[in-house]
Order: C-alpha cells, then structure tokens, then sequence
C-alpha cells in the first residue's frame, strides 16, 4: 500500500489549515486505497483569528496541537518526517500555509519557507517523489524549487509573484490538476477560488487521483 505523507499548517482558513480541503484530501487518500500520515511542525502560530467575525484573538495556539483536531490526535511532529517512509508529499491549503508554514502572506515573493518543510520538499524532489498541493500551498513549493509548473487557480497577484519566484503559472478553473511530470508536482486551486464544498470534493478527488497516477507510474 502506498503511503502519503500530508502536511498541515493549524486548523481553520484563516490561520491554520483548510478544513474541507483537509479532510477531503484525507478521504481521498484512503479511499483510492492508499494510506496516510498526518504532520505539522510544533511552533506557534503566526496568531489567531476568530472565524466568526475575522478579528485578531489575543492567544496563542501551536500549529501541531490545532493540526490534531484535523488529525483526530493521529499526527506527527514535522521533525519526526523521513523522506524514506513515503512515496508522495500533499499539502492542503489554508492562510496557515502563508502565515505559519511560511511568511508569503506578509513578505510575498522575498518569503521564507519553514526550514524543515523546506528541506523536506526538497529531498522528496531529489528521490522522484511526488508533491502534491492545493489552494496558496503551490507557492511553497515555488519557493522551495525551481522552474515548476503549478497552479493557484485565477489570482492574478499570486500568479505573478510566484512567477517572479521563477514558477510557471496556468490558470485553472474548479477541479482542474496542472501535472508537472517533469518535477512530478501536482497542484489544484480549490479555495483561491471561489468555490463550493463540492467543487472542494472534486478537486481532491482529482488532485489525489494525479498524485497516486505519478507514484504508480
């Protein structure tokens, strides 16, 4: 059985993690009958907004705690990942990934990338594994490496920075996969647009479909 590792950034849009992109990434991953591992870094986040009424919380919550809400407690710290265990890599997306897994929401183009994470992408590219990501999560990987071809769906201002990054951008509407072969990089828009629960579905559905198709293949 194929084994996915998935990375999330928190729990909740918009300081952690997509949850519907979570989840239905998970869902995806058993139900195209591989299995998964759950891991987040053990840092802080960056803050916490209340998802109410959009306003700044004055707490703070850690990344890895607020991703096992997701994980239902099955998670692992980021630093326990080993590239040798996995044969792909998928990161859904969420604000968490700019704001926690990397500073793009506040630094754009001139971001840093969470250095574990960073180094885990890059290790996975170098040993041929595929890398997965939905929604902002393909300007990590444009950060991380070079000249890969990828998606955020419709943004023009994303688009253009993480082309500035040195990343190929390809519009894409709801549910559409933009397949890197060359670097083995898959990537869907699926929030960056504005979607339904169900155009979230398909999109992971699809995403996971090409991700294992790479693995296979």
């Amino acid at each position: 059985m194929k084994k996915i590792a998935v990375i999330l950034a928190g729990c909740g849009v918009y300081d952690g993690a997509e949850i519907h992109e979570a989840t239905f990434t998970l869902y995806e991953i058993a139900k195209q009958g591989a299995e998964y591992q759950i891991f987040a870094p053990d840092i802080a986040q960056h803050h916490v907004i209340n998802h109410l009424d959009g306003s700044q919380m004055n707490e703070t919550r850690n990344v890895l705690v607020e991703s096992a809400r997701i994980a239902r407690g099955q998670i692992k710290d980021l630093k326990h990942f080993k590239t040798s265990d996995f044969d792909a890599l998928i990161m859904p997306g969420g604000f968490g990934v700019a704001k926690n897994l990397s500073t793009f929401a506040f630094e754009g183009v001139n971001c840093a990338v969470h250095p574990k994470l960073a180094a885990i992408i890059k290790q996975m590219h170098a040993e041929e594994k595929p890398i997965g990501a939905l929604c902002i999560s393909p300007v990590v990987v444009a950060k991380v490496l070079e000249n890969v071809e990828i998606t955020i769906g419709q943004d023009a201002d994303t688009a253009k920075a993480v082309e500035e990054m040195g990343a190929i951008h390809k519009d894409t509407s709801h549910g559409e996969v933009v397949v890197d072969k060359i670097n083995k990089i898959v990537t869907t828009p699926c929030y960056m647009l504005d979607a339904s629960i169900v155009q979230i579905a398909e999109g992971a559905k699809n995403i996971v479909t090409e991700l294992l198709n790479l693995v296979n293949n």
